[in-house]
């Protein structure tokens, strides 16, 4: 999904997560639920967290260090801090690596394309270029 350059991702996750189609090896629908969510300390915001546990995926975002200390400030009052699978989360170099690849097209890293469509168009050549190198 592609948003204007000013956009949080954030603000996005209930679209992109309504898009997503995963087709099965075999018979049977696309599955449209991710096992789990990986990201970087940027996602930890409560509201990504809620809404990917009301879906029922599994979240391996690392905390903020400022949420920590908060938490920690208000004792028994702040809660359990969340889980966090750091064998999981070590699986998420690969989606970073994709992006430094991408990011080497200066046209992409820089988002010259005014239309969103020609940028998406810009970002699938993108990536279907790198698939045949691989």
């Amino acid at each position: 999904m592609v948003t204007g350059g000013q956009r949080n991702d954030g603000a996005m996750l209930t679209e992109v997560l309504a898009d997503i189609r995963v087709p099965r090896l075999g018979r049977g629908r696309a599955r449209t639920r991710p096992d789990a969510v990986l990201a970087d300390r940027a996602y930890a915001s409560g509201v990504i967290r809620r809404e990917l546990r009301r879906r029922g995926i599994k979240v391996v975002i690392p905390e903020k260090v400022d949420q920590i200390t908060a938490r920690q400030r208000r004792g028994s009052r702040g809660g359990r801090p969340p889980t966090f699978d750091a064998d999981t989360y070590k699986d998420r170099n690969v989606v970073e690596r994709h992006f430094a690849l991408t990011k080497q097209w200066r046209a992409l890293a820089t988002r010259y394309d005014k239309l969103a469509t020609t940028y998406r168009a810009a970002v699938v050549l993108a990536a279907c270029i790198i698939w045949t190198r691989i």
